[in-house]
Formats: structure tokens, sequence, C-alpha cells
């Protein structure tokens, strides 16, 4: 990597440039969790109600081709505040314990607040910090974590977590601010609630009329027919489990759907809500506003639960900006775009340098105006995890092709997916002999990719010990 050992001291060391105080502006990101890119209305669901995020889409650029980099909570969310996939950082909850503490000098948050920018952390967390990390990334840091979904108040009355995120960003929002700020909404919905075998999905009480009489559109993929496409330590694994806790009668499948739904439609009514009050505060005219999900979900897809694979269920979320200083954002872009490009986003929007050890690349030129032609030829997949129940793998996708390896194994297990003709990732043509000099091409890609993040995300570590 030419010259990144420069790039990332000179990141670090020189102060990051910015515009003028008045002219900057505020960022509201919101982050839910479990949450592919079909389940919005906007994109095309047919039952669920999302009238807030969809008209924030009216209003920005909607991404129609965003994938995250590892599809699991924990992973995503140390991905977006590094902007740099699993292999740079090497963040693996079961393993590690702790986020290697060099990453909070790192981060993106630590840097918007090293150029005078107020940043608040709101919701969910999945990452463990070493103690006082959390003081050099975050002014404010209010954890809000689920099981149980819902808290006891003053009170005494329960309140869905969903919306005491709500209304942590609204006081917020509300206290005087003397700096551009950056208030982050990570939500635990539409997670399921694994302890509870009956509700997997508890939503706010007020949603209880919602989706009553709607009958919930069936998974694309399911049943017998499909179970052929995918091998037994697939089948097996915690796919298979979870998808009897929650999906294996129609009874289930209608009664979770449902409730699924109902979280969702809990978010975007925050979503409206932070909106209104930035609009009440005249704070809209100068608000960034981010949308997107920590991971996909397969909700009874090709018979799987969860999510941590290489299909696009897993992989593809939504992605929603508005910059209400673009006075034409295009409608819808094509790009193909990365979890990991929202911290080198959200720094160029602030006008902040973005550093180079960052992988990502920001999405900024893209609200108003398409695809750049060849802007990204492919990128690194992977799921590394730690769970016995959940097998490992990598891979590389680039504008055809999706190839996946299963190295735990044994003999290790490959996928090759011709994208163009075989969009829902049904025939795999690893063993074909026609495509071997493609599928020797994407081996040594995958290795070539996962060296030079690695090597990245050392190289960033060891700077801050020059």
């Amino acid at each position: 990597m030419k010259n990144l050992f420069c790039l990332v001291m000179l990141g670090l060391l020189c102060t990051p440039s910015a515009a003028t105080e008045d002219s900057r502006p505020n960022i509201v990101f919101f982050l839910a969790d479990d949450q592919r890119v079909d389940f919005l209305s906007v994109t095309g669901h047919p039952v669920v109600r999302t009238p807030a995020i969809d008209q924030l889409a009216q209003e920005g650029t909607l991404f129609r081709n965003m994938t995250v980099t590892t599809s699991t909570c924990w992973v995503s969310r140390a991905s977006i505040l590094t902007g740099m996939r699993h292999e740079g950082h090497q963040y693996t909850y079961e393993e590690r314990g702790t986020l290697e503490s060099g990453w909070a000098q790192l981060s993106f948050s630590t840097r918007l607040r090293r150029a005078g920018y107020e940043f608040s952390y709101v919701g969910k967390n999945h990452i463990k910090y070493n103690q006082g990390d959390t003081e050099v990334m975050f002014d404010h840091y209010t954890p809000v974590f689920r099981n149980p979904y819902f808290k006891k108040q003053p009170d005494g009355t329960l309140k869905h977590t969903t919306d005491i995120i709500g209304d942590e960003a609204v006081a917020f929002l509300n206290q005087e601010h003397e700096k551009p700020f950056c208030l982050y909404l990570n939500f635990n919905a539409a997670h399921a609630e694994d302890n509870d075998k009956e509700n997997h999905y508890p939503y706010p009480a007020r949603f209880e009329s919602l989706y009553k009489d709607s009958p919930m559109p069936l998974p694309k993929f399911q049943g017998e027919p499909y179970k052929k496409y995918h091998p037994e330590f697939l089948r097996d694994s915690m796919h298979g489990d979870r998808f009897l806790w929650r999906w294996d009668t129609p009874e289930k499948y209608q009664h979770n759907m449902r409730n699924y739904l109902r979280m969702i439609s809990g978010i975007d009514s925050v979503v409206n809500r932070v909106r209104k009050e930035l609009e009440a505060l005249d704070l809209d005219k100068n608000t960034i506003i981010i949308y997107t999900a920590d991971n996909g979900y397969y909700a009874a897809n090709r018979d799987f639960a969860g999510k941590w694979t290489h299909y696009e269920e897993s992989l593809r979320v939504p992605l929603i900006i508005r910059d209400p200083r673009v006075a034409e954002q295009t409608a819808t872009n094509h790009a193909p775009v990365l979890n990991i490009d929202l911290p080198a986003t959200i720094l160029d929007m602030a006008g902040v340098d973005v550093p180079g050890y960052m992988s990502g690349k920001s999405l900024q030129t893209f609200l108003s105006k398409d695809s750049v032609k060849d802007w990204r030829e492919d990128s690194l997949h992977s799921f590394k995890g730690f769970h016995a129940t959940i097998p490992n793998w990598e891979g590389v996708r680039n504008k055809r092709y999706v190839y996946a390896r299963y190295y735990d194994q044994s003999p290790p297990q490959e996928f090759l997916y011709d994208l163009e003709k075989d969009a829902d990732q049904l025939n795999n043509l690893s063993l074909l002999p026609s495509h071997r000099k493609q599928l020797a091409a994407l081996r040594k890609r995958c290795d070539e990719l996962k060296a030079d993040e690695f090597k990245r995300g050392q190289e960033a570590l060891l700077s801050l010990k020059q």
C-alpha cells in the first residue's frame, strides 16, 4: 500500500481541516438492526408502512446497491466506527473481548470531536470497550440495551427501547449546542428477543392493531425444493436452529412477521419524531440525515433465520442519505457502496480530512449524480464469529460474481454465483469446469484483499505508537 504510513501519520498529526463553524452541518445517523434492503415500503415491501423513511428517500438519495462487509451486529458497528473491515480492525466479540483502544483514537467519532463537533451516541452498543475509550470517542454516551425490550420508568410504566432512544434524541436536540453535532442513534429493533420463544419481536404497544388484518407475504424461497441448494453444514447451523424457533409453521411465520414489521414501523415513528423536532428547532435546513442498518436478515427466506452468510439477503441493507445543502439530490444511486463508506462520508460532509487508513470512500458526490463507472471494482466480505453453530467464511463480490469459501469445513466449501444470470443465487458454479478460471481469479483476489486490509489495520495502530 503506497505511502499508507505517511497518510496515517499526516491524518493523525495535522489538525483536521474544517469549514467555518457557521457552515458546518449537523448529522443525525439512524442505524437499525437486522433489516434487509427490502423491508421498507420505499424499497418494495408490499405490507410494511414506513412513511417517514419513505419521505426521507424521496427527499434524499436512496442507494440501491448497499452491502455490509460483515453481516453481524458487533463487527458491522465496529467497521462503521473505524472505517475498516473486520480484517483491519480485528474485532471479534467472543475472542478478543474488547476493541483495541487504538481504534478509539482512530474512530470517525474521535476525529469529528477533534474537529470541533459534539458527538452523542445513543442506543444499542454491541462492542466491548476498554476503560476510558467511550470518553475519547463520545461527548455523550447513553447505551440502551434490549433483553428486555421494555424498561420500567420512574412512574412504574414500561417503555420500549425504540421510544426511549427517541426520547433521548429529542432531549439532546433541545440542549444548547455551541458546536455542530453528530447524533448517532443505534436501535435494538428489529432484532429478535432470543430469550423469548413465544414473542420473538416485541413491538411498542401502540402498534398492536397495525397489520392485524394483513396476511404476511411468504418468502420467495421456502420448503423442500430449495434445500438442495444448501449443503448440510449450512442447513444444520444456527440458521436452521432459529428457523425452527420462529418460522417453521404458517402460524409462527404470520405471527412473527407481523410483529417484526411492527418493530420496523416503531423505528419509522422515531425517524418522524426526530425530523419534526429538527424542523421545530429550525435545525432541519443544516442537518444531514442518514438511515441504514447493520446487516440484512433472512426472515425465513431459503428456510434460514439470522444473517451471517454470503447471500444477498444477509449482506444487502437500505441506505438513504438526505443532505439539505444539495439543491437537487439524485433520487437513486446504483454504485456498489459499503457500510465502511459511511464514516468517510460523514467526515467529508463535515469538512474533515478522511484519514488514509480508512478503507471506505466518501459518498458525498453521489448525492448529486448517479454511479460513476468503475468506482469500485470489487469488495471483500466475511464472517468470523467463533460461534460453534455459525460457519466462518470469506469471499469477494464484484460487478458480476459472488465468491465465498467456508474455510473451516473439511474440505473447504466454495460458492460461486453469476449475478447477471442468477440474481437469486441458486446455481453454484464453483464445481463447473467452465468456471475454473474465474474461480481461481477470485480465490487469489480474496487472499490479496484480506492481506491488504490486515496490513492497513496494523499500520494504522502502529502509527499511534511512533
